[in-house]
């Protein structure tokens, strides 16, 4: 029995290990749970200003994903190991009652979250997020076809890193409408490792959510920027992308590109106080 106990013991400690090399939580206040996870590159300090103000009512427990933040890269694939320590995390920790909010790949993650067999989340609130993003990007999607080993990805790989940093600068000037946040941007794009940056972009881009929707039974609200292609455009991409989906709130931000939270955040926090509010 006690060479059983042992093993037992090793095998948790092991998933342990694999579960905090692939993210990293940070929790903050008290009361009903509340995960929240933040976009490709970006850190859980992203959220820091969302959670200055829901800590005061919510137990907030903000997730840093491997690669990026200052945390060290894990193997590939990258996406599935994030998936899975996310939702191991959820059940250590026992997040009953459970909101999830994720921008943009966090919110895709939220999703796969959701839509996962006897999950607890109640409610999920999307950032600028969509359930297959390469099907938007690439014609004849075919989540198959994508490689780490690309000419795309190498040549990203094989950047300098003064290229790269122009690179970054072009990219984040699109996703905000502020300058100051842009700046931040940047810097959490040359701060993330390299290589996790480039694969781990191909497993989001593979990652295709659109019949897992079918699974989901929480209360689902999608917070969508307007900028660059305006109202109706955007309500056309969400509507097809989200089509499986049997019911969900659908809230554009004006004047607000793809960091909302950044871009209005009056507007924003407003959202979260209506939205947080209906489970009081």
């Amino acid at each position: 029995m006690k060479r059983i106990a042992l093993i037992v013991a090793l095998v948790f400690s092991s998933i342990s290990l694999a579960q905090d090399q692939a993210i990293k939580v940070e929790v903050q206040g008290s009361g009903d749970p509340i995960l929240l996870i933040p976009g490709f590159t970006v850190p859980g300090s992203s959220w820091d200003s969302t959670v200055a103000y829901l800590s005061q009512n919510f137990e907030c427990h903000t997730v840093t994903l491997a690669g990026f933040g200052g945390m060290e890269p894990i193997d590939f694939p990258w996406l599935p190991q994030v998936n899975e320590a996310i939702e191991q995390y959820i059940q250590t920790n026992e997040l009953k009652g459970l909101t999830i909010i994720g921008h943009s790949l966090g919110g895709a993650v939220g999703t796969w979250l959701a839509s996962r067999p006897n999950n607890t989340v109640e409610q999920l609130i999307l950032v600028d997020a969509l359930p297959a993003v390469g099907a938007l990007m690439i014609p004849n999607y075919d989540p198959d076809v994508l490689v780490y080993d690309s000419p795309y990805n190498n040549q990203q790989l094989a950047m300098s890193d003064s290229e790269f940093a122009q690179m970054a600068t072009m990219m984040a000037s699109g996703m905000s409408l502020n300058a100051e946040a842009q700046q931040q941007i940047k810097n959490w794009m040359l701060q993330a490792d390299r290589k996790t940056y480039v694969y781990g972009y191909t497993d989001y881009l593979k990652l295709d959510l659109r019949e897992d929707l079918k699974n989901i039974s929480a209360s689902v609200t999608i917070i969508a920027a307007d900028q660059p292609y305006g109202k109706e455009v955007i309500s056309q991409t969400y509507q097809g992308q989200y089509a499986n989906l049997s019911t969900y709130d659908l809230r554009i931000a004006e004047n607000s590109a793809h960091f909302v939270m950044f871009d209005q955040p009056e507007w924003f926090q407003q959202q979260l106080e209506d939205l947080l509010s209906r489970g009081e």
